[in-house]
């Protein structure tokens, strides 16, 4: 399990964008960065920075991971046929975690993590508590019979800022969520924009 060093509204305001879409983000507020030095003016940002921040914005997007953690999933992309660009985001939204939260069983992907990490969630039947755990087409994830009436659950189905993905098939009256296909770049519904192309220039320098 990755740890979250820093306040996932401080990566908002370090992005300088509503990174998850959440009406509560500071940035909405105050589009500069935290700290007695967030307000001053910034100058052009060289293709290094451009890059780093790209990473930083997708590494913080699905739970701040750790740069291990990010760095093997990239790596495992590469390795693979086809766009590693595409490859990284179809690694990233396969895993149990994420798909946890884009099935809008809870509000955030931090309580995704720790959804998963506390056993509430199967995979085929499986009880599954690791967050990073990689999902197949097909599979088939749900909450567990005595944590479906968490408060946490409900609260979650109902939140209007974001939908459930057409990759995914999901009945929240079962809180059961089916794996259809993994996604590309343009079928994940980011609110902001996502440049993995970037990533793999960095990595790749």
């Amino acid at each position: 399990m990755s740890k979250r060093e820093a306040s996932k509204y401080k990566i908002d305001r370090r992005m300088g964008e509503n990174i998850w879409g959440r009406p509560k983000s500071p940035v909405n507020r105050r589009q500069y960065g935290p700290g007695q030095h967030g307000q001053r003016r910034k100058g052009k940002m060289s293709d290094f920075g451009t890059q780093l921040r790209a990473k930083q914005k997708l590494k913080g997007y699905y739970g701040d991971l750790s740069e291990k953690q990010f760095r093997k999933i990239y790596e495992e992309a590469a390795r693979r046929r086809g766009d590693t660009s595409e490859n990284l985001i179809g690694l990233l939204e396969s895993r149990l975690d994420a798909i946890v939260y884009r099935a809008k069983f809870v509000p955030t992907i931090f309580a995704a993590r720790q959804f998963v990490n506390h056993g509430h969630v199967t995979v085929n039947g499986v009880r599954t508590n690791i967050g990073s755990y990689r999902c197949k087409q097909g599979d088939v994830i749900e909450v567990r019979q005595k944590s479906k009436q968490l408060t946490v659950l409900i609260e979650a189905t109902q939140l209007a800022e974001r939908d459930v993905p057409d990759y995914l098939e999901v009945d929240h009256s079962k809180m059961v969520a089916t794996l259809q296909r993994v996604p590309g770049l343009h079928d994940v519904p980011y609110p902001v924009i996502m440049e993995p192309n970037l990533v793999v220039e960095f990595y790749s320098r």
